[in-house]
């Protein structure tokens, strides 16, 4: 998650019940977070992630991404600032029991204390490669803390080292934009923060500008979001934290309701739930 929806996260996470965290974090991971995995395929193709790449990924989720990262030689370290719930099943995926690990690189997980920053160790290479992974550009002000963190990133990566960034593609090519309008026609219309918007087309390259980048090239990756059906695919985007102001202002069940009567149209004759989209991403440069 970028900053702003970081600060919105913990204020709902402070009014939400321990074990409706959790079962939301074991959503995204069983359920959601593997829907971006052709952009971490296409971004780890392209930058030819493996043996002898330092990977730091921000606002890791549970740990997909470090993992597929892991699994082709590189050493990862993640962070997750959000979500302590998430931060667990990351551990629980990365760094098993007995002490070993996924991959044959180094893995680190931390939440970054207050900044979101990992501390460098003593004598700690830098990295080559940092991923911000959650996408921006659907949610008003969603990539607003963004450049101030990649800023503070900055002297952990060598010079050259490439940064990446993701977010949602025009929403005429992403058919999950239907349902995230719910979230703006539910969510109190005096709160910004929160509110669906449509992605725009110089969104990261903004980010980039702002934190001091410099963009390096560019892409876009096809990555339908399949659900075995329209429960799942609620519980699923539930646990993006996109929906979480319009449950603030409604209640879960109205939230509920209408999130299942959007995906209708996105309904197989089998049940299952298959909304094609796009997303796109940005590769930078460090100074």
């Amino acid at each position: 998650m970028t900053p702003t929806l970081v600060r919105r996260h913990l204020s709902h996470a402070a009014r939400t019940p321990r074990a409706d965290l959790c079962a939301r974090a074991r959503d995204w991971s069983e359920i959601q977070e593997r829907m971006l995995v052709p952009v971490y395929e296409a971004v780890y193709e392209r930058l030819e992630v493996g043996s002898g790449t330092r990977l730091l990924g921000l606002e890791c989720g549970t740990g997909l991404a470090l993992l597929m990262a892991a699994s082709r030689g590189a050493a990862v370290t993640g962070v997750e600032s959000a979500a302590p719930e998430r931060l667990a099943l990351a551990r629980d995926r990365l760094l098993p029991p007995g002490g070993g690990r996924r991959g044959s690189g180094a893995t680190r997980l931390t939440d970054g204390g207050r900044d979101g920053v990992p501390e460098a160790g003593p004598g700690e290479p830098p990295y080559d490669v940092i991923t911000a992974f959650q996408p921006v550009g659907c949610v008003a002000g969603d990539s607003a803390g963004l450049p101030a963190l990649l800023k503070s990133v900055g002297p952990l990566a060598r010079r050259g080292a490439c940064v990446v960034l993701v977010g949602w593609g025009p929403p005429e090519r992403c058919a999950t934009s239907a349902v995230l309008r719910v979230a703006t026609k539910l969510a109190d219309p005096l709160r910004s923060g929160g509110s669906w918007r449509p992605a725009l087309r110089d969104d990261l390259e903004e980010v980039a500008q702002r934190a001091g980048l410099r963009p390096d090239g560019s892409g876009r990756v096809a990555c339908p979001f399949g659900y075995a059906d329209t429960e799942s695919a609620v519980r699923g985007l539930l646990s993006t934290g996109l929906f979480d102001a319009a449950v603030e202002a409604t209640d879960p069940a109205q939230v509920d309701k209408e999130m299942a009567e959007a995906l209708q149209p996105y309904v197989r004759p089998d049940g299952t739930v298959w909304m094609p989209n796009v997303f796109r991403y940005l590769i930078a440069r460090t100074p």
